[in-house]
């Protein structure tokens, strides 16, 4: 089972919230907007999300939905009550389909916690493996979460929910709306083990869960380790899809395939840089000191990310 370790999920966050003294973002403050991308397809993101994005700021959850002409697919139920009706709000403001498919990227709470709220006719889809971290990881997954994205965020009253469409490893499957079809792809290993990718092809648009984070400077977070796995997954989508195909990442603004390709030249430089300092006979520590990259810094969180938790986890993975 391809799944990222609940230790490096909480130190991650725990990092980040403690970088800023305050939650990672406040899930009683967030308002979502719906932006339009073409007919029936929507994406759904945090107001503010462009300006924060161009300094690399952490940003709540971006999501969507797909409009088709007998039900709608939502991608993303989002981390609480709040939030979560702010996503069907915005849905039924644009139509009165019923809603028929949710589907979750990943197992992270701010993507996935909103299914407590959705109703039974909804058949959530996720990954095998994102299914059977919920199930086993629950307790322990709302408890760090509530530590980092603060007490009295909605969190505490969350229960799981069951999948109802489970994707395999490296599997697809289509959903048919009416007039109009979303793909849902396990391309392999991203940023955790069960990572899923939704696309309308007719359309081209992407959403990419947390595999991309947002458009540059941000920068993938290698939580588990998987340098090699990670930048061959982001090669293989990259290689998918064409180059106009509009791309809604896990926390940003809708950018382009230029954000998956930032990834991947980050992910490479990281490769060599790490491999020659192993050649060369460093430590860690010497590898972390030497490997700077200062040609992608600009993310908010470059000074964490890169040498806190990629390079290591690249030293580790390539050793």
């Amino acid at each position: 089972m391809r799944i990222s370790s609940a230790s490096a999920l909480i130190i991650a966050a725990t990092t980040s919230a403690t970088l800023a003294n305050e939650p990672v973002w406040d899930g009683n403050t967030v308002v979502l907007e719906s932006q339009k991308l073409a007919d029936g397809v929507f994406a759904v993101v945090p107001t503010g999300a462009a300006e924060m994005a161009a300094n690399g700021y952490p940003i709540a959850t971006t999501g969507g939905f797909v409009i088709g002409d007998n039900a709608v697919l939502v991608v993303e139920s989002m981390l609480n009550q709040r939030l979560n009706g702010q996503l069907f709000e915005l849905i039924a403001a644009e139509t009165d389909k019923p809603v028929r498919y949710l589907v979750n990227t990943s197992f992270h709470g701010d993507h996935s916690y909103g299914n407590h709220y959705v109703p039974e006719e909804v058949d959530i889809i996720q990954h095998a493996d994102t299914a059977a971290y919920i199930h086993s990881h629950f307790e322990a997954d709302t408890a760090f979460m509530i530590q980092n994205f603060g007490q009295g965020r909605g969190i505490e009253e969350v229960e799981p929910a069951d999948a109802d469409i489970l994707v395999s490893d490296g599997g697809q499957i289509s959903i048919n709306l009416g007039g109009v079809t979303v793909d849902i792809r396990d391309f392999g290993y991203a940023q955790t083990g069960g990572d899923l990718f939704v696309s309308v092809p007719e359309a081209d648009v992407l959403w990419t869960g947390n595999a991309v984070v947002a458009q540059a400077p941000a920068l993938p977070w290698l939580l588990d380790g998987h340098l090699i796995e990670t930048r061959d997954t982001l090669q293989a989508v990259f290689n998918s899809f064409d180059s106009d195909t509009r791309v809604v990442p896990g926390h940003g603004p809708v950018t382009d395939m230029g954000a998956i390709k930032w990834n991947i030249d980050y992910l490479n430089a990281v490769e060599t840089e790490v491999k020659a300092a192993i050649s060369d006979g460093l430590s860690l520590e010497e590898t972390v000191g030497r490997v700077k990259l200062e040609e992608f810094a600009g993310y908010a969180l470059f000074g964490w990310v890169h040498p806190g938790m990629n390079v290591p986890a690249a030293y580790a993975d390539l050793n």
